[in-house]
């Protein structure tokens, strides 16, 4: 049964899907159990895998047992098995949130949310485990296309917004298959160890093929995962979706486009060929310096909470890309770890930006003013999601960067380590702001309930408010537990040729 475990936490969302197609309009009430329960029994699946992979290392698990390269393989490592858990809390976290929100929002749609919500899911994680190039290509687009829809259900120009993502995922996606296929003209294979070891076996470092592939597939991947200046679909994608769509999307679409770079970079390139053969690291890094520059002043910036977020996204990524394009341990092994703190980051801000928007008519910073006294618990858990975006310990924000600027020191690019720095800072003021707003203002908002002079505590649901509190505490657990998994990446990195 064991070693079925790495099928069932990919298949038991997308069975549940085709349940709740089925059964689904005739009893709404039965679409979020359904769905609550499928992905729990997927994230305990999940934690076996992950036990299976600290006993064991890498597993191989055959779709069919048909052996590759004619068959379809998962190959889980500390990498992807931690980001397949990444996927399935942050869904949890957000599926328990939808609720009220849903109801609220899309109760015409309830089931086809749901429905579009689990094969979102399904999409993600099998980009993370499948071991064929050709495979994830059409998993992107699954994950791509329900996506599209998810943010086609939100308020105004949500529908505009939509296509304009889907014009532009339609292009990155694009420029991935052309890469893929120029990889399949060349080496005649689409498994992506079996693509690496034939252009080791055949010496096709230098030729123009393989550089022309790469360039392909980094574009359409950088275009998915929004890194500046491709990043234009972004804001408003995420601004205009569904509360409980954009706590799904925003935490998750980007960081398995960084997964998609990573696995293409090392698994079927190969570190030798980037550092060796292509040299291109320095201006990489460069254009990462651009993106934490650009993402942080534009965040900066923003009156709305929601399209501040959207921005420092942008500005994550650019921590990201710039911490593997150093090519060392500790700059991989950051980089990593800082996939896993930024999607738990960004669900506890997202989760808390749309439980202050189910309370307030928008979402401006001056409207927090005295949010603290009515709603203590959300602010203390959005508290705790902009100190880590800061890096203050012992959130997980602090240690992801602090192993992302000791890569920064040992490879020498202190422009991207004092870039890093002054994003902090600015990151800080902005976060201080509204902790300032919130905390120390009076209570002016017309939204906040005052009665005979006394402030009464209005906070939301428990099912809405639970998440967002977890969220935190998964902030700060992640935090603490920075050793085992820094080490746990560290492993897949060494075995990446990176030291």
């Amino acid at each position: 049964m064991s070693e079925q475990y790495p099928a069932i936490t990919l298949l038991f969302p997308f069975f549940s899907a085709l349940l709740i197609s089925l059964f689904g309009g005739w009893r709404k009430k039965f679409c979020l159990p359904i769905v609550v329960a499928s992905l729990a029994i997927s994230t305990g699946a999940g934690l076996a895998v992950l036990w299976n992979v600290v006993q064991q290392g890498e597993i191989i698990y055959l779709l069919g047992n048909w052996p590759r390269p004619y068959g379809i393989e998962f190959r889980i490592d500390s990498i992807n098995i931690l980001l397949v858990l990444v996927i399935l809390v942050v869904a949890l976290m957000a599926a328990l949130y939808s609720k009220e929100s849903v109801e609220r929002e899309n109760s015409d749609k309830l089931p086809s949310f749901y429905i579009l919500y689990l094969l979102l899911v399904t999409g993600l994680m099998g980009m993370c485990l499948t071991g064929d190039a050709f495979n994830l290509y059409v998993l992107m687009e699954v994950s791509s296309l329900t996506s599209y829809a998810l943010i086609a259900m939100g308020r105004k120009q949500a529908p505009f917004s939509s296509f304009n993502y889907l014009i532009m995922g339609t292009i990155g996606a694009s420029f991935y298959l052309i890469g893929v296929g120029y990889l399949f003209i060349k080496t005649g294979s689409l498994n992506m160890v079996d693509i690496q070891q034939i252009i080791e076996a055949r010496g096709l470092y230098g030729s123009i093929t393989i550089m022309i592939s790469f360039i392909f597939i980094m574009i359409g991947v950088w275009i998915k995962m929004a890194f500046f200046p491709l990043h234009g679909w972004l804001p408003n994608a995420y601004y205009f979706a569904p509360s409980a769509a954009g706590c799904l999307i925003a935490p998750l679409m980007t960081k398995v486009g960084v997964y998609v770079m990573i696995r293409m970079m090392f698994t079927v390139f190969g570190a030798q060929y980037i550092i060796v053969h292509l040299g291109w690291t320095e201006v990489v890094v460069f254009m990462a310096v651009i993106a934490i520059s650009a993402g942080s002043i534009l965040a900066f910036i923003q009156a709305n909470i929601r399209r501040m977020l959207t921005y420092l996204i942008v500005a994550e990524i650019g921590y990201i890309v710039g911490g593997v394009w150093m090519m060392n341990e500790a700059g991989f092994v950051g980089a990593v770890y800082h996939v896993v703190s930024d999607a738990f980051m960004t669900l506890c801000l997202f989760l808390g930006a749309a439980v202050i928007g189910s309370r307030l008519r928008n979402l401006e910073i001056r409207q927090l003013s005295g949010l603290y006294r009515t709603m203590p618990i959300t602010m203390g858990a959005i508290t705790v999601g902009g100190l880590s975006m800061i890096g203050i310990p012992p959130t997980c924000g602090f240690f992801s960067k602090w192993y992302l600027i000791r890569g920064g020191i040992e490879s020498g690019q202190w422009v991207y380590v004092g870039a890093l720095l002054l994003s902090s800072l600015l990151i800080a003021v902005l976060f201080f702001r509204i902790i300032e707003t919130a905390f120390f203002h009076k209570i002016e908002s017309e939204h906040l309930r005052v009665e005979k002079r006394a402030v009464i505590i209005d906070e939301v649901p428990p099912l809405m408010l639970v998440p967002l509190v977890l969220s935190a505490l998964i902030i700060i657990a992640v935090g603490l537990l920075n050793q085992p998994i820094t080490l746990f990446i560290g492993e897949t990195a060494k075995q990446f040729g990176l030291n």
